[in-house]
């Protein structure tokens, strides 16, 4: 029980302070004239003051409240290094035992781990967190379990009582990490690129470990390359990129007795592989309504470079005219098909017939351009079933098809085979508003030889066939009617995005592959999609970082693509197989945040430490004993930290007495009155 003195004035405090102004002139000028009673009229003034003031005795009954010590335990990756977790529940119990010596203090233990992402540990965090659950009133100190490794200072909190971290990790730690310090996000293929890689030595990195390294270099899980570098240096990597799309670049060093971790020595860089511009040649022969279609399509984007050679003067029409005058420059057909035949990407033929114009030695020089990975694109008219089809050329060893001299001069509306259903030219292909395509009327019969018929005709003759000729393409279509859909006739068809796709998919677009494996990651959750031709179930087998791995099966999501969804349990490269395809991705960067720097120090927290006149002491010098400290004063020495004992108590019950009656100020008020007058009037 506690009490003290209160008051709760009759006036309001104005004119409470003037009274009290009032009554000192009064007794200062009975001083002043020399009255012999002014100390009696002063003591008056106080009895009638102190009436007004209405003093009160006020009485509580008191219930004392613990002290709090709050112990935020560090549990994040760096944390399970080594023999931390050891050096963690060794030093929660002595912190336990000591707080449980203590009088009237109790202890709170709470435990974080990795922050969401690659937010790192996020301690300040999980910090401010447990003293919102604590009255700061009863905080008598907080310690930080943990190697000193955190990513959110900003966040530090204030505390009235002293913060101090207990520090795990070894006096001989070390560790060895690849850090890549510059690596761009796209990349022009075939342009070199440099990144810039750093292998660094962290602790007390033992004298037999030397000056240089061996360094791994794989591109997309391929075969690795091994070279030695030198350890502390920048080093520029020159990359060429040979493909388009993701482009997974893993950089390893090799695990060194003695050092905390291997899960820093290994980095991965994703670049998406581009083209600058799209060189492509277009051949045209006979001029027709189609012509000029490929041309406006084809220059219409501003990443295609056309190059358009074409025959709008047949040799065989004779009028006189000079052949001096039939053009300004004569067109560099040696330059084109001979020696800068291998700078095109894509080599459009438009209803082309052999007329002597080109000869047989450039038609071979093409069909060598695919064959060493070219891509060729056939636009067939009348022409390509006559005898001076380019197919009686070189071109027949690497076309999927062969005329069989008939053209059919009907109408018909294209479709899409079973097949191409689930190839990715053709996949998904659809009228505008849900209507039919518009009909086409010239159809050249083809007999398929080899490859992939995905669109047909007039009784299911082929349409458009796709074929792989060596490391090249080539795509035939049987048809020179595909400026109808251009025109809108009869509601027109996608033109566009089919010649779209069929360049993307000349060109090795990874998107349009029809076998192909592909992962996308959206934080720990990656989906994995199977694209194939085949109908026949599916599953990959997927190879974590941390060695182990998963068989998952995969579901048909539409025709010819099969999907699945894996959430990785932990940042870095997984290697996704099924047998025949391999692909690797990675969720968060190979190497997390939490491995950037793994020795334990007491830098980071300095600041927030010295704030509170707290300490920071290593686990392996011993564990500190804890004591109580004054408030304000240093709360830390050699062996021992300090908590402030906070004293908080809640209050029960009150009681207000008031000192006297009012009676009882007016009545000594009156008899120290009349004592000055008597006084007064006996002098």
């Amino acid at each position: 029980m506690t009490g003290e003195v209160i008051f709760d004035p009759l006036l309001p405090l104005p004119l409470l302070w003037a009274a009290v102004a009032l009554a000192v002139l009064m007794v200062g000028f009975a001083l002043w004239r020399g009255l012999g009673g002014w100390w009696l009229r002063g003591l008056a003034a106080v009895a009638i003051l102190a009436a007004l003031a209405n003093p009160s005795l006020q009485t509580e009954e008191r219930t004392p409240l613990s002290d709090i010590v709050v112990l935020v335990v560090d549990e994040s990756a760096s944390q399970r290094l080594s023999d931390r977790p050891d050096q963690t529940a060794r030093a929660v119990e002595r912190v336990r035992a000591e707080v449980a010596a203590l009088d009237n203090t109790e202890l709170r233990v709470v435990r974080f781990g990795d922050g969401a992402g690659d937010e790192g540990t996020m301690l300040m965090t999980a910090l401010s967190e447990a003293l919102a659950e604590v009255p700061r009133a009863r905080l008598a100190g907080a310690i930080l379990l943990t190697d000193g490794q955190l990513h959110d200072l900003d966040r530090a909190p204030s505390l009235p009582a002293p913060l101090h971290a207990l520090l795990t990790g070894r006096e001989d730690d070390w560790d060895r990490r690849l850090v890549v310090e510059n690596a761009p996000a796209f990349a022009i293929l075939g342009e070199e690129v440099t990144l810039t890689l750093k292998i660094e030595d962290q602790g007390a990195v033992p004298e037999t470990m030397g000056d240089t390294t061996s360094v791994t270099v794989s591109v997309d899980g391929g075969e690795p390359q091994s070279y030695r570098v030198p350890i502390g240096e920048d080093l520029d990597v020159p990359v060429v990129l040979d493909h388009a799309g993701r482009n997974v670049i893993q950089f390893s060093v090799a695990e060194q007795p003695g050092e905390l971790t291997d899960r820093n020595n290994a980095a991965v860089v994703q670049i998406n592989g581009v083209r600058d511009r799209l060189r492509v040649l277009l051949v045209s022969g006979e001029p027709h309504p189609g012509e000029r279609t490929w041309r406006n399509l084809l220059k219409s984007d501003s990443s295609v470079d056309l190059v358009h050679f074409t025959i709008l003067r047949p040799p065989d029409k004779h009028d006189g005219v000079p052949v001096s005058e039939l053009s300004l420059i004569a067109f560099p057909t040696r330059e084109l098909f001979l020696d800068k035949i291998d700078e095109f990407d894509l080599i459009i033929f438009d209803r082309y017939k052999r007329r002597g114009i080109l000869p047989a030695v450039y038609f071979d020089n093409v069909r060598n351009y695919v064959e060493k990975g070219g891509a060729l694109l056939i636009a067939a008219g009348p022409d390509f079933a006559g005898a001076e089809s380019i197919y009686r050329s070189p071109l027949a060893d690497i076309l999927p098809a062969e005329p069989s001299a008939r053209v059919i001069e009907q109408g018909y509306r294209p479709e899409i085979t079973d097949l191409g259903q689930r190839h990715p030219v053709t996949e998904g292909l659809k009228a505008e508003a849900g209507g039919a395509w518009g009909r086409w009327f010239r159809l050249v019969d083809l007999v398929p030889k080899r490859g992939e018929v995905v669109m047909s005709g007039i009784d299911n003759r082929p349409l458009l066939v796709l074929d792989r000729v060596g490391e090249g393409r080539v795509a035939l279509l049987a048809s020179d009617h595909a400026w109808l859909w251009t025109r809108g006739f009869e509601g027109g068809g996608p033109q566009l995005e089919l010649l779209r796709r069929l360049a993307h998919w000349m060109m090795k677009e990874p998107e349009l592959e029809e076998e192909a494996l592909s992962a996308t990651a959206e934080g720990q959750v990656m989906t994995i999609t199977r694209r194939s031709l085949s109908e026949d179930p599916r599953s990959v087998e997927i190879a974590r970082p941390d060695g182990g791995t998963d068989r998952l099966d995969l579901t048909e999501t539409a025709p010819g693509r099969f999907t699945a969804t894996y959430e990785g349990p932990e940042m870095g490269l997984y290697r996704l197989t099924d047998g025949t395809l391999e692909t690797v991705i990675a969720l968060g960067p190979a190497a997390p945040r939490e491995f950037e720097e793994t020795i334990a120090s007491g830098a980071r927290l300095d600041t927030p430490v010295a704030a509170t006149r707290g300490g920071i002491l290593p686990l392996h010098a011993g564990m500190p004993d804890l004591r109580t400290v004054r408030e304000g004063r240093r709360a830390h020495g050699r062996g021992w930290l300090g908590i402030t004992p906070r004293g908080a108590y809640l209050t029960s019950d009150v009681t207000i007495t008031p000192l006297a009656p009012a009676w009882v100020f007016l009545l000594l008020a009156a008899l120290l009155s009349v004592g000055a007058w008597l006084r007064e009037g006996r002098r």
